[in-house]
């Protein structure tokens, strides 16, 4: 996977791909933009002009609902200036008047049609003329409280809003037409109601005069909206004709009171009136909440429709309810979705032509750059091959045969550096080699320089040890040997008169030699390898030295409460004077357990270096000692660290062991104690019989 992965990007990243990148990526480019601009464009001019049409059909049906208000109003006064109403009204026929005025309610469609009294105390009635209280509204205050001078008298049309208990008063409104249930909506606000039993009447009042114009009654006609669907059928027929909209359409036209459909002619799922639905949320705020006309596209019942929504305004000045005009949405967007899709294909088919025209004309370029990099690839993985003749003239044709002379060129210069090459390796490995070498003897010599300039200061400060510690001596000396010979004298002298001082003198006698013993051992440390005597060298066990030592330093264990771990993995014999590597042994201890504080172990572990050489490594698990007072431990009197000890003990220690051809080695890690090592001549050939080494051969002593 990963390989064919890896070929397809190498693919794409040839020439060929390359350049046909350059022409189709704009090419697609500028085919999506087209797309999407037409796409945008048409979609925004498409619902601009159906905005603008609903519009206008909102407009329509608004003109309309106000011509059937005018009508009605116009029906009333008809009636009001007819002859034969004031004659019957100056006869006072009851029955007369009844019988005119239910005829006008019939011809006029009128839903109810009263006649009352001038001061609209009292209706006319089938008994005759009853006490009546007239609705309080301001079509009511302008009809009684208007002077009326003229013939034709003064009337008032308007929408109003009449409660249940209000529209039961005229026998002539059923309740099955005004009351309906609310029917749950998508989108609509919530609400608690249950059911609409609420009236929208186109209300008119209208005063009948007299010859003289005096008010003699008032007609009161009244045409209701709720259920009435000639009304809406009749705007919608004249809105939305034949040829109006697109194939799958309809129109619709709407009365809300408040934000319920009262009358209308949207259809439900099952085909019947959408009556007792509710509009939605979003135009009910924009329209009844801010009285702003709607003019976009809204869910009407469980569609998307065009729509427009305007308020309707009562004779109070109030928003009560809507007028809607709308229709369908899906056709048009089918039909916009069509045009879209026949100018996409239009377009690419367009684009793909220009591609295949791009691609078969610039073939004749891609063919002569892939030979020439197929040669390329070839001269990278070492084969030799040479473009040759190529049907293409011009500037690419001339590239090919300069490149075949270019490559004949190289292989000549590559023959011949590969052979200068090799030449230059091999003097290169052989001055290598002297170099190594070279190297190793100046590595070793600066290692013999810095030990042999070590052994040098040491022998200096050794030899400057000598010449004091040998003039002090000789100056001790000489008042030591006037004591004693004073000393007997004195003794002499006394005679028999000693035995009460004999204590005392025994005590300067005693004190006198301690004193020679000092001076002694001050010239025995002092003395140069060369002023020494030479020592006998004794076969001895390392085992044999280790053990004898730690018995004289027994008590000392115990008074310091540690232990010495014991490690022999020598088998050699060391070649040296017993007594003084004892010596040194002893100097090495005692300096491990004065480190000690806490009852660590100190280890001392023999092994064998060689066939010539052995090594007693003595370890403790101190504080360590100082990184700048390492190279000087040997120094005569450097005592770093040490509460007691004259700072001889290391400085002779290291003149006995070179004395016999050995070295003493240090390191130390401050906080994880030190280690002494003493590299000692053996007795080659010879091995101790009695013990072989172990890693497990461990003695503990303390």
């Amino acid at each position: 996977m990963r390989n064919s992965t890896a070929a397809l990007f190498d693919r794409l990243g040839n020439l060929r791909y390359r350049l046909l990148a350059l022409i189709l990526v704009p090419l697609l480019l500028l085919t999506g933009t087209v797309i999407a601009l037409a796409a945008n464009w048409s979609t925004d001019y498409t619902y601009q002009q159906l905005f603008t049409k609903v519009n206008t059909d909102l407009r329509v049906a608004h003109d309309s609902f106000f011509r059937i208000q005018t009508d009605l109003q116009r029906e009333l006064q008809s009636l009001a200036n007819s002859s034969a109403l004031r004659k019957e009204l100056n006869l006072n026929h009851s029955e007369s008047l009844l019988a005119l005025i239910q005829a006008e309610r019939s011809f006029g469609e009128f839903d109810f049609l009263n006649l009352l009294s001038s001061d609209a105390t009292k209706r006319l009635t089938a008994n005759g003329w009853l006490n009546h209280e007239l609705r309080e509204s301001p079509l009511t205050h302008q009809v009684l409280n208007n002077d009326f001078q003229s013939y034709t008298g003064s009337n008032s049309t308007g929408i109003e809003v009449y409660s249940s208990n209000e529209w039961r008063r005229e026998s002539d409104i059923k309740a099955q037409k005004v009351v309906f249930p609310l029917i749950d909506t998508p989108r609509a606000a919530p609400t608690s109601r249950e059911a609409e039993d609420r009236a929208m009447v186109i209300r008119s009042l209208l005063a009948v005069t007299d010859e003289k114009g005096a008010r003699v009654a008032i007609l009161e006609g009244g045409l209701l909206l709720n259920r009435n669907f000639a009304f809406v059928d009749e705007i919608r027929d004249l809105v939305y004709g034949p040829g109006s909209l697109a194939p799958g359409s309809r129109g619709t036209v709407t009365v809300f009171l408040d934000d319920v459909r009262i009358t209308t002619n949207v259809p439900q799922s099952d085909t019947s009136r959408a009556l007792g639905t509710r509009v939605s949320a979003e135009v009910r705020n924009t329209v009844l909440e801010k009285g702003v006309p709607w003019i976009d596209r809204a869910f009407v019942v469980n569609d998307w429709y065009i729509s427009a929504y305007e308020p309707i305004v009562d004779v109070n000045g109030r928003r009560v309810g809507m007028l809607y005009a709308g229709f369908l949405e899906a056709p048009f967007k089918r039909d916009l979705m069509k045009a879209l899709a026949l100018l996409s294909v239009l377009v690419l088919a367009g684009s793909l032509f220009a591609v295949v025209l791009a691609i078969v004309g610039a073939r004749s370029i891609f063919k002569p750059i892939e030979k020439l990099t197929s040669v390329v690839r070839a001269t990278a993985a070492g084969q030799r091959t040479r473009v040759g003749g190529i049907h293409a003239g011009g500037e690419i044709g001339e590239l090919a045969q300069q490149f075949d002379v270019m490559l004949d060129t190289l292989e000549s210069h590559r023959t011949r550096i590969e052979q200068d090459a090799q030449l230059l390796e091999e003097k290169v490995q052989s001055r290598t080699v002297e170099f190594k070498q070279q190297n190793l003897r100046l590595t070793d010599s600066i290692e013999l320089l810095k030990q042999t300039r070590q052994q040098l200061a040491t022998a200096e400060k050794l030899a400057a040890l000598g010449e004091l510690t040998a003039g002090v001596a000789h100056e001790i000396n000489n008042p030591t040997a006037v004591i004693l010979g004073n000393m007997d004298i004195l003794i002499h002298e006394i005679g028999d008169a000693k035995g009460d001082v004999q204590v005392e003198i025994d005590l300067i006698v005693e004190q006198v030699y301690r004193i020679r013993s000092i001076t002694d051992r001050l010239l025995q440390y002092s003395r140069s390898e060369v002023d020494m005597p030479a020592a006998v060298p004794e076969s001895i066990s390392v085992e044999t030295l280790v053990e004898d030592t730690l018995g004289l330093l027994s008590h000392e264990f115990q008074n310091l409460e540690s232990r010495v771990s014991v490690h022999h993995q020598s088998r050699l014999l060391l070649r040296i004077d017993y007594h003084e590597m004892q010596q040194v042994l002893l100097n090495l201890l005692r300096n491990a357990f004065e480190s000690v504080s806490n009852a660590k172990p100190v280890e001392i572990r023999t092994r064998d270096v060689s066939s010539s050489e052995i090594a007693i490594s003595i370890r403790d698990h101190g504080a360590g000692i100082d990184p700048l007072h390492l190279s000087r431990v040997f120094d005569p009197f450097f005592t770093a660290g040490k509460e007691q000890g004259t700072g001889l003990g290391l400085s002779v220690s290291y003149g006995i062991v070179r004395r016999h051809g050995g070295r003493i080695d240090v390191e130390s890690t401050p906080g994880h104690g030190a280690l002494f090592t003493v590299h000692l001549p053996a007795r080659e050939g010879q091995s101790n019989p009695l013990k072989a080494p172990s890693d497990a051969d461990l003695s503990e002593v303390g």
